[in-house]
């Protein structure tokens, strides 16, 4: 099953790789040369298929509960001043994509939004201290029963050159749900009261929309 925001891509690609069959066929006489150039389209097209895959995922609804918004590795777990929304100290947890992980952002709590704004930017490594800030990402507040205001920032990376986002202010959301897609590579970071359990380990791989990232009772 792939995402909705790759079929165009995908197809396109689809065309392209045919294309190049028929023209390597056509005007390459070594067929060891045909084989190499073929088999590469190929992978280039394997690629595509596994960044845009969107495996369906068994989701626990749980409020006490904050579930990881994307596939990917934890890289950051601290104690920070949220400076854009809260303005106050929250619980930072990050997790970063290669682009070989599953893309697509899921709500890591139920409830409903009370913020959501995108802000153009910079494209510094997803891992750069300064990318939460200066790079192009979004932001949304998600207003869960337990926890009370959720944080989550979409935040491209050097590569990444587009962010999906489908939030919208006032909307009632479902835990685990699609909540957008960063196309080729990228991090997401999510804010947590202070009182949150934390449940991951930095380094430690995660699966969107099933990983407890935190506990709040």
């Amino acid at each position: 099953m792939f995402h909705k925001e790759g079929h165009k891509i995908i197809f396109a690609a689809l065309v392209i790789v045919v294309a190049a069959f028929l023209l390597i066929d056509e005007l390459i006489e070594m067929r060891w040369l045909q084989l190499i150039l073929q088999l590469t389209f190929l992978v280039l097209f394997i690629l595509i298929l596994q960044f845009f895959r969107n495996p369906k995922r068994h989701t626990q609804l749980n409020d006490n509960h904050a579930l990881a918004p994307v596939d990917g590795k934890v890289v950051v777990i601290e104690e920070v001043e949220e400076n854009e929304y809260f303005k106050d100290k929250r619980i930072q947890v990050s997790v970063f994509m290669s682009p070989l992980n599953v893309h697509v952002t899921r709500y890591p709590v139920g409830g409903r939004i009370a913020f959501n704004k995108y802000h153009p930017g910079k494209y510094l490594v997803a891992w750069h201290p300064k990318a939460s800030e200066e790079n192009e990402r979004t932001t949304v507040v998600v207003d869960n029963e337990t926890f009370g205001l959720v944080l989550y920032r979409q935040i491209a990376g050097a590569l990444a050159k587009r962010i999906v986002n489908y939030a919208e202010e006032e909307q009632n959301i479902v835990q685990g749900e699609d909540s957008g897609f960063i196309k080729f590579g990228s991090r997401v970071d999510i804010f947590l009261p202070l009182d949150s359990q934390v449940k991951v380990d930095l380094n430690q791989r995660v699966r969107g929309g099933e990983t407890v990232i935190a506990e709040r009772k």
